[in-house]
């Protein structure tokens, strides 16, 4: 006894220096299996270490002194149906004389009795802090060879080296942890290091293939708005027959991946694999395949898939490795799709630039030109290298009062405007229209000068002065001469009939007319040059009211138009031009009864406001768009009411610039749902105490 007590010392003392002076887990795994062959005996053995959750981790079989390969498989269906399982649910040993005699066995068909497969078998737990962290194994080809002592062997090396497992476990994921964070770090850096698409396809190409040590990789994004999934890179054996497949939204492994949001590792493609015919890497030989999510922003913008380990089963920290590829790749393919969509904008931009039929000028903040479209050198005649010697100040006066100083005005993507002569190298100067905003250019924000030619505007503007000359001088003699003789041909006519009457009459509106628009005509000259309105004094409103309503009476009785008058008591007297107040009421009132159908309501009223007196003329007609509420205000705009064309364009621009001249205000109200109503602001006039 004593000797047996000295034996077993020495075989413990032995296995645990065996143990202690290893930390790798497959070292310290087959040491141990050595150890129980030699002093338990024995054919074969075999160890499966248990995670935490008592869950299969890793195993080694030893046949002799041979340790085969690729057993994790095999070993965890003992684990789930066999002896070894049996061992772990119940925490205690298990002495197996027979086999083929003993239901906990996982037959296989060399175990077949006619097969000469009977076996005899003993299997302990491995324990460590009470908990199970493995179970070994052995087994002999003759029955009944394994005893109780046989047993107590086993049991004293599996509590002798039940510790000395967990520890090199804990060690080997430490290090398998390490591992993985330093394949993620250089990853990051590696992926990162690039933003061109095709260069971050290949980049996450190679780290994959690199960490996970398998023989393909491929990466396929999603298309919007399908929902497919298309193959844009791929890396390895047979990668070309990958290139450019499409799996369509919802099937095979990466509708799995999509729908669960995390990757998935099938370890083994088999025909009766429920996911064998899922695999989109069809057309080649794949036995085992890891997928995983690329996302970016909480979205899963593609998948990456690793294919067939070159070590024939995926390690257990592969599906880790290959989760924080994705994340990096999504982050970054999502950069490099923005910087792709950065390049062709600054590309279109360019060839916009190049290709525009107005001369462009790019210049910094202080002015220094930068760049200058082909229109520009041709029109200016300096060359590109000439411009980049110049200040944008070289080529036009800038006027600082629409941009303000140092561009200030520019900022907050806001835009100036203003007339202006280009400068050319050889000739007479170009009139343009320059339209300046701050811009994005080559990641640096600069000020684009766009010169808009206005030759023929300015010339068509001369025209026209001309014509409005022509009207005025050469037609105002005429006019003045046709009036008279209609006054005096009244008079001579003592006894006229109605017929006479009527005619004289319809003749005499219509020469008024006529005068009145000559000399706003003239008017619209005088006040666009500057000049003063010099003939103020105080008018009664009421008078200028009812004179304007005498004179457009033949028209509003004509369509029978109901005319509204809503004056004000004890309005005070305005300080105006009377004449040219006059003409602005006419003008607007006519404009009411034309565009008011017959039988249509007008109204005209005043009100004292301050030191203003409004006065406004409301109609129920077709209305005016209030986009054009500013426009109609301009010289020569035409603009469509209803069906027909409002006018010759000069009536209200002289009813603005008369107004304004005045120190007033004229506008169209916004708030009328039908009709329009006309505005008119205009100062009292100031009695001296």
């Amino acid at each position: 006894m004593e000797n047996d007590n000295r034996s077993l010392l020495e075989l413990l003392y032995h296995v645990s220096r065996e143990v202690a002076t290893a930390l790798d887990l497959r070292t310290v795994l087959q040491r141990v299996l050595y150890e129980a062959i030699d002093n338990a005996g024995g054919e074969r053995g075999s160890i499966i270490v248990m995670d935490d959750h008592g869950k299969p981790l890793d195993s080694i079989i030893v046949h002799g002194r041979q340790i085969q390969k690729d057993t994790t498989r095999q070993l965890r269906v003992t684990v789930e149906r066999g002896l070894a399982g049996w061992v772990v649910r119940n925490e205690k040993p298990a002495l197996v004389p027979d086999t083929s005699r003993d239901s906990r066995w996982l037959r296989r068909p060399d175990d077949a009795v006619q097969e000469s497969g009977a076996k005899s078998a003993i299997c302990v737990p491995l324990m460590a802090r009470e908990k199970i962290v493995g179970v070994l194994t052995l087994v002999h080809p003759i029955p009944n060879v394994f005893d109780r002592g046989h047993l107590e062997i086993m049991q004293a090396i599996a509590d002798q080296v039940g510790v000395a497992i967990l520890n090199a476990r804990l060690y080997t994921e430490s290090q398998r942890q390490a591992r993985v964070m330093t394949a993620l770090a250089d990853g990051a850096i590696t992926i990162n290091a690039s933003l061109q698409m095709n260069d971050v396809f290949q980049r996450i190409l190679n780290q994959t293939i690199q960490a996970l040590q398998v023989e393909t990789v491929a990466l396929a994004l999603k298309e919007s708005p399908s929902g497919d999934f298309v193959f844009r890179a791929a890396t390895g054996n047979q990668a070309g027959s990958i290139l450019g497949k499409r799996v369509l939204a919802g099937e095979g492994l990466i509708a799995k991946v999509v729908k669960d949001r995390q990757g998935i590792v099938v370890p083994a493609l088999r025909d009766d694999n429920p996911f064998a015919t899922q695999s989109f890497s069809e057309g080649i030989d794949s036995h085992a395949v890891a997928m995983a999510p690329i996302q970016a922003q909480g979205k899963i913008i593609g998948v990456v898939e690793a294919i067939n380990p070159t070590s024939g089963v995926f390690d257990p920290d592969a599906l880790l490795v290959m989760t924080g590829i994705g994340s990096l790749a999504g982050t970054t393919i999502q950069n490099a799709q923005l910087f792709e969509q950065v390049e062709e904008t600054q590309k279109r931009y360019r060839e916009l630039f190049n290709d525009s039929i107005d001369p462009i000028l790019i210049t910094d903040w202080d002015g220094v030109i930068l760049e200058a479209n082909r229109k520009a050198l041709s029109l200016t005649g300096y060359d590109a290298k000439t411009f980049q010697t110049m200040n944008v100040e070289d080529v036009h006066e800038v006027n600082w009062g629409s941009v303000g100083k140092g561009f200030e005005y520019l900022h907050d993507d806001h835009t100036a405007s203003y007339e202006a002569i280009l400068k050319v190298k050889a000739g007479e100067g170009v009139p343009v229209e320059v339209y300046l905003r701050n811009i994005n250019f080559e990641d640096d924000q600069v000020i684009q000068w766009t010169f808009r030619d206005i030759s023929e505007r300015k010339a068509l503007d001369v025209l026209r002065d001309d014509l409005t000359s022509m009207i005025y001088h050469d037609l105002r003699s005429p006019l003045s001469n046709v009036i008279s003789s209609l006054e005096v041909l009244d008079n001579l006519l003592d006894d006229q009939d109605e017929a006479t009457e009527s005619l004289l009459s319809i003749a005499s509106n219509s020469t008024a007319r006529m005068q009145r628009l000559i000399s706003s005509l003239l008017d619209i000259n005088r006040l666009e040059s500057g000049q003063p309105i010099a003939t103020q004094q105080g008018v009664s409103p009421e008078r200028l009211i009812h004179e304007a309503l005498d004179a457009v009476s033949p028209s509003t009785k004509g369509r029978s138009q109901k005319l509204n008058i809503s004056l004000q008591k004890n309005l005070p007297n305005i300080w105006v031009d009377g004449d040219m107040i006059l003409r602005v009421l006419i003008n607007l009132l006519e404009n009411a009864s034309k565009f008011t159908p017959a039988e249509g309501k007008i109204e005209v009223g005043a009100k004292r406001d301050g030191e203003w007196v409004q006065l406004w003329i409301a109609d129920n007609g077709i209305g005016i768009s209030p986009d054009n509420h500013t426009r109609i205000f301009e010289k020569f705009a035409r603009t469509k009411r209803g069906e027909k064309i409002a006018g010759l364009g000069v009536g209200l621009a002289f009813c603005r610039l008369a107004v304004d001249g005045h120190g007033g205000k004229i506008w169209v109200d916004n708030g009328q749902k039908k009709g329009t109503r006309f505005n008119i602001t205009l100062p009292t006039e100031r009695i001296e105490q």
